[in-house]
């Protein structure tokens, strides 16, 4: 194992004193945490967040059953997804220990107990976790250029260095994209990015709000402007003196207020209803739309001279059907968030899961994705997660003719997608898995988008 044991805790779980101090003895080098039941254990878990650990089935206060020992395996990983759990079971109970791994142990161990034989189990298990750390850390750095945006699209990462060489000017910048694709996370990277970083980060919805409503809420009103006015109120565009204001579904703006938008743009002060004084606000104003603005324009729907003076910066997001191995890269990111949201044991996709995952088009995009994988993390029984889970649609083998080449890389990619995901998104077991080289699967990953 080398220096990789110095660096790791192995919790032992045992309510056996005198196999506690052989398995002690027996794990020289990596740092030994010591508990006898469910209740200790966790405790141990949660002050030291172990990497590894061995659990006995047969726990107290029911030692004869492994009922105890397999509630608290399920709470281990619910609250340490990533921990490396090794269980150790009597010779008549290798139907509870396949349960376990099925929950998801890495490995059981039937007593009595060989200490080489487990120390070479526990050692593979610590050099998997350090393999998968290293892993989950770099595909952290490539897999998120912006903050809470996950892609690997090229498409998508050239409107995120977009975004990054326009954040740090006070250009209007206008986001064009589907409903669910990320705009307004989008919009926060510009203010996060920007020198207004330290001030607010405002956000309306131009089509949630009644027009009647709409004016009062963006310039605000004083005592006496209209019945119910009983006292001064400050509009979302100076609330956002000195930071960025989102004006999300703006091609929803009446043109009663496009008229008083562009006014505020083109002098920067603002006039609250019912008030005669000009109030000067420093603000940078990124706005949103789903909607065609060159087809309202046409229509008389949205003034032409608003629209150039939001859009000094026009970015295109694409849905997600059209990027490029992002369904699969966003959906098992998704899941392992919602797993933990939902304190539930980790959990994979089916091979059917993810075919069905990259046939669908997703028309609400990501969005909707949140919404199918949080409900199907709810709803699922068994370990992983599968199609009829997510309320898919499982697309057949072959949905048409293709040639020769295409075939072929459509048969690659998905073994490379299903080995990436048999092992948790780690490159050297996923390598073995497919009987290629680690280089040998980079290449295969960055040829498909999927790195």
């Amino acid at each position: 194992m080398g220096n990789t044991a110095d660096s790791m805790k192995l919790l032992i779980v045992e309510d056996d004193a005198g196999l506690q101090s052989q398995l002690r003895w027996c794990f020289e080098g990596y740092e030994v945490l010591q508990a006898r039941d469910r209740s200790s254990a966790m405790t141990e878990v949660r002050r030291h967040q172990p990497q590894l650990v061995t659990l006995d089935l047969g726990l107290p206060p029911d030692p004869a059953n492994a009922a105890e020992g397999l509630a608290l395996l399920e709470e281990i990983l619910s609250a340490s997804p990533h921990t490396k759990i090794v269980v150790v079971t009597g010779s008549d109970d290798r139907e509870n220990a396949l349960r376990a791994v099925a929950q998801g142990a890495y490995d059981y161990y039937v007593k009595p107990v060989a200490a080489d034989a487990l120390r070479l189990i526990v050692d593979r298990a610590a050099h998997l976790y350090e393999l998968e750390e290293e892993n989950r850390r770099l595909s952290q750095r490539a897999e998120q250029p912006l903050q809470g945006l996950i892609t690997a699209d090229p498409g998508m990462l050239k409107v995120c260095r977009m975004v990054e060489r326009v954040a740090p000017s006070d250009a209007t910048v206008l986001l064009l994209g589907d409903s669910g694709t990320g705009k307004e996370i989008l919009a926060r990277a510009l203010h996060e990015l920007s020198p207004r970083k330290g001030g607010p980060f405002v956000a309306i919805n131009c089509a949630a709000i009644p027009e009647n409503l709409l004016e009062s809420e963006l310039f605000g009103y004083e005592k006496g402007a209209f019945t119910g006015a009983t006292r001064q109120s400050i509009g979302k565009i100076e609330h956002a003196h000195k930071g960025t204001l989102f004006l999300d579904e703006i091609g929803d703006l009446p043109m009663s207020l496009q008229a008083k938008l562009l006014r505020f743009l083109q002098e920067h002060t603002v006039e609250r209803l019912g008030g005669r004084k000009e109030i000067p606000v420093d603000i940078r104003v990124v706005g949103a739309t789903n909607q065609d603005l060159g087809h309202l324009m046409s229509e008389g729907g949205f003034r032409e001279d608003l629209y150039y003076r939001i859009s000094e910066i026009a970015v295109h997001i694409p849905p997600l059907r059209d990027r490029q191995g992002d369904r699969s890269l966003i959906a098992h990111a998704l899941l392992e968030r919602f797993v933990q949201d939902q304190s539930r044991p980790r959990r994979g996709f089916t091979s059917d899961a993810l075919r069905a995952v990259e046939a669908y088009d997703w028309p609400g995009n990501v969005r909707e994705m949140e919404n199918v994988i949080r409900r199907a993390v709810i709803m699922a029984d068994g370990p992983n997660v599968t199609a009829e889970d997510l309320g898919l649609d499982v697309p057949s083998e072959h949905d048409g003719p293709m040639g020769l080449r295409a075939a072929r890389d459509a048969a690659e990619r998905e073994a490379v997608i299903n080995a990436m995901s048999h092992c948790n998104g780690n490159i050297s077991s996923a390598a073995d898995l497919l009987g290629v080289t680690r280089p040998t699967l980079y290449n295969l990953l960055d040829k498909f988008g999927l790195r």
